[in-house]
């Protein structure tokens, strides 16, 4: 339906109306901009709520990294990041594809319609004007025609009148009326005529008016009607497409947070609060029991070595070690990371971690001054074969310069290997805590690894200024290795006889044996056992009739025959 031929007569609500679809646009494009700030506020909030829970920039960053959780966290917050950034897309797309779209549009649509309507006015003022000229046209014909009626009556009712004196006078009065009424018949025809040509003329210009002007610009008005609604369901669209042109990322994102929720490992995060904390002590053993009722008489042979280093002690200082119920002076400095060099102020399992990061960072410090060192000898080589691109001086200092950085590196290093070669011979051997039950049956026995284990380092990193404390310590986390020069174990050395074979046992880890008295096993290699563990952290075995020897108690799984020392098997 055309607008031209059905609405010919509506020019003023067709202008409301069009005045009111451009305010719709207005509405609409304001409406697309407050969506836009939101997106933009939305994702700055959002960016806002990411950073303020990232891991700040501390000594507790590297421990929370441990963590599966605290890993899938970070990532979480990483994808939340990128989600919002998909919201600042959003805004971006929204004011460059549909504000800045629509308000150019706006001022085109508002200069097409103001153009539409004046055409339309103009148009419509030009055949109001020819209908006004038209009246004038149709009053002064009727005036004429009146005018020349007037004229004929009067020259009739004196051409009638014979009866008038004074003839000659009438005669001159008929005539002069016969003149003036000839001469109104003719204005009337004259006007009779203008006006039939004047409405004719109006009658073609109001027929092209109502049929072809007033249709062409309406139809351009609906034509510009129909474009507007049409830019509007066409933003519309884009409205919702550029939601959906981030949907494809933004699922990314969730499943990256998904992906993250999944990567978590309670086990493995509980194995690491093993890994952060764990001292490397071993619990205290059991407090034997004083009798103070009576009096106790003991010959030299029956004092056990745990009574012999008692008597050693200072007065004072026999009282057992509780360690894990005492609190740690030095909490607050390892808190504010105030140690010394060789982190010695830590358990043993911390101390030893603690060593070899340092290590693995300056290994990693001196392959970069290495590879440094690499680049500029080529460079060098380059200037030597190629004078014209560089004086070969020039470059020494710095190389002299790497030089002494390396060893300076190289130095540190040796300097905590040390450390840490020294904490690894104290610190006592993986399957210690799993073997503690049942590895001692006999009351000397187990008198002495009460008192070892009440003389110990405690692994609140408090450790003993005793002489005879610290060496307790050695004895019991690192076991001395039988040598010659140990009455004990020359003794058994010496004995000729060979020891009955009372069990097996199979290495759980290799061991070298290079102290002499040891023997070196493979992991997972059978041998015979012919010496149980006295307490000392050593136990004899036999490969042949030829080799035997002790080894570590915590590397070897033992199997004791069902006669052997009431059966006992380690584990």
């Amino acid at each position: 339906m055309s607008w031209g031929s059905e609405l010919w007569d509506q020019f003023d609500n067709l202008e409301k109306h069009t005045q009111w679809g451009i305010e719709f646009v207005e509405k609409y494009t304001k409406f697309v901009k407050e969506r836009s700030e939101i997106e933009t506020n939305y994702a700055k909030q959002i960016r806002n709520l990411s950073k303020k829970y990232q891991p700040k920039k501390n000594s507790r960053e590297e421990e929370e990294s441990k963590y599966s959780f605290c890993r899938a966290f970070l990532t979480s917050l990483n994808e939340l990041n990128d989600y919002a950034g998909q919201h600042e897309v959003i805004s971006e797309n929204l004011t460059s594809q549909i504000i800045t779209e629509l308000s150019r549009y706006l001022q085109e649509l508002k200069a097409e319609r103001k153009s539409h309507f004046h055409d339309g006015r103009k148009a419509q003022q030009h055949i109001e004007s020819s209908w006004k000229q038209l009246e004038s046209c149709k009053r002064r014909f009727e005036r004429d025609c009146k005018e020349a009626d007037r004229a004929q009556q009067y020259f009739e009712k004196m051409d009638a009148d014979i009866n008038v004196t004074k003839a000659d006078v009438e005669k001159r009065s008929s005539h002069k009326a016969r003149q003036q009424a000839q001469m109104r018949h003719q204005m009337a025809s004259d006007s009779k005529g203008e006006y039939s040509s004047y409405l004719q003329k109006f009658n073609q210009e109001q027929n092209e008016h109502y049929y072809t002007v007033i249709p062409n610009i309406f139809q351009k008005l609906q034509d510009m009607e129909e474009k507007r609604i049409d830019r509007i369901g066409v933003c519309m669209k884009t409205f919702a497409d550029v939601d959906r042109q981030v949907l494809p990322i933004v699922g990314k994102c969730l499943d990256g947070m998904t992906k993250a929720a999944e990567s978590i490992e309670p086990k493995t995060d509980s194995k690491q609060v093993v890994e952060s904390y764990k001292s490397g002590f071993e619990p205290p053993g059991d407090v034997e029991f004083e009798d103070y009722g009576q009096a106790m008489k003991r010959t030299a042979s029956e004092t056990s070595l745990s009574n012999a280093r008692d008597k050693e002690r200072p007065a004072g200082k026999s009282k057992g070690k509780l360690w894990p119920f005492i609190k740690n002076k030095n909490k607050l400095s390892l808190k504010l990371g105030s140690g010394p060099e060789d982190f010695s102020h830590l358990p043993p399992e911390q101390r030893r971690k603690k060593l070899q990061g340092k290590i693995d960072e300056l290994n990693k410090d001196i392959q970069k001054e290495m590879d440094q060192r690499d680049a500029l000898t080529k460079m060098k080589d380059v200037y030597v074969k190629n004078p014209q691109m560089g004086d070969p001086a020039s470059v020494d200092p710095r190389l002299s310069e790497i030089a002494q950085n390396i060893e300076k590196l190289q130095f540190e290093t040796q300097k905590f290997e040390g450390w840490l070669a020294e904490v690894e011979e104290r610190m006592p051997s993986k399957s210690d805590t799993h073997r503690r039950s049942g590895l001692y049956e006999t009351q000397n026995n187990t008198t002495v690894s009460n008192n070892c284990a009440q003389d110990r380092e405690s692994p609140d990193g408090s450790y003993t200024e005793e002489q005879n404390s610290e060496t307790q310590v050695k004895a019991n986390i690192n076991p001395i290795p039988p040598t010659s020069s140990t009455p004990e174990f020359d003794d058994e050395f010496d004995d000729e006889e060979t020891l009955p074979t009372i069990g097996t046992c199979k290495a759980l880890y290799p061991f070298e044996g290079h102290n002499e008295g040891t023997i070196s096993v493979a992991e997972g290699e059978l041998l015979y056992v012919i010496e149980e563990d006295k307490g000392d952290g050593w136990t004899r075995v036999r490969r042949n009739e030829d080799e035997e020897g002790y080894v570590p108690t915590s590397y070897v799984e033992v199997f004791l025959e069902t006669n052997a020392k009431g059966a006992m098997t380690y584990i």
